[in-house]
């Protein structure tokens, strides 16, 4: 079984000629582009771009163990992908990505923070680039503490709204009076 890369350097050479060659020109245009506060090495399995946690001690709140991450990349079986997790923490983000990229002519083909892609043409480097550069350390930091924020208050208010409701509804409910079986009136008739 092989073992598994961990340094880019290492899943960069593990990949077929063709993929690697394509994710090293993605990863020349994020570094290019890249805010200095931001450290490159294995995240989750694969090259990543993060917010080392002797600048946010926090780290991610799904594993505080892990730094917090910025992007990555990754080859998959039927495309590459490029992960850009501050997008998915504002909306605003989002939908500056779609409509930019709707300016290209290229199709987007995007998950919840992810940009898959065949090859590299399918990617507008240029607009990439702005978007690395876009999000500083500060601002990716920021935007993740006001998502986090927002979570937690939306949070509160399911939880608060669930327990309004089944307490009224506890408080409006009747017992139903038990129904006496007949056992019950064979006792009763048995006693006399």
């Amino acid at each position: 079984m092989p073992t598994k890369p961990t340094t880019v350097t290492q899943y960069l050479a593990a990949l077929p000629k063709d993929r690697r060659d394509e994710l090293k020109k993605l990863r020349q245009v994020v570094r290019a582009n890249l805010d200095p506060g931001y450290k490159e090495g294995m995240q989750y399995g694969m090259p990543g771009w993060f917010v080392p946690h002797s600048v946010y001690p926090a780290g991610y709140h799904c594993d505080p163990a892990q730094p917090l991450p910025f992007a990555g990349m990754a080859s998959q079986k039927n495309h590459m992908s490029l992960y850009l997790c501050g997008l998915y923490y504002s909306e605003e983000e989002m939908e500056r990505i779609r409509t930019a990229w709707k300016k290209t002519g290229r199709r987007l083909d995007m998950g919840k923070s992810c940009i898959r892609f065949k090859t590299i043409d399918d990617l507008p480097l240029d607009l990439i680039g702005k978007l690395v550069k876009r999000m500083t350390v500060k601002r990716h930091v920021a935007l993740y503490e006001q998502a986090r924020a927002e979570a937690g208050r939306k949070s509160a208010e399911r939880k608060k709204a669930k327990k309004k409701t089944t307490g009224r509804a506890a408080a409006t409910r009747k017992k139903a009076p038990t129904k006496k079986t007949t056992t019950t009136k064979k006792r009763r008739v048995a006693k006399r």
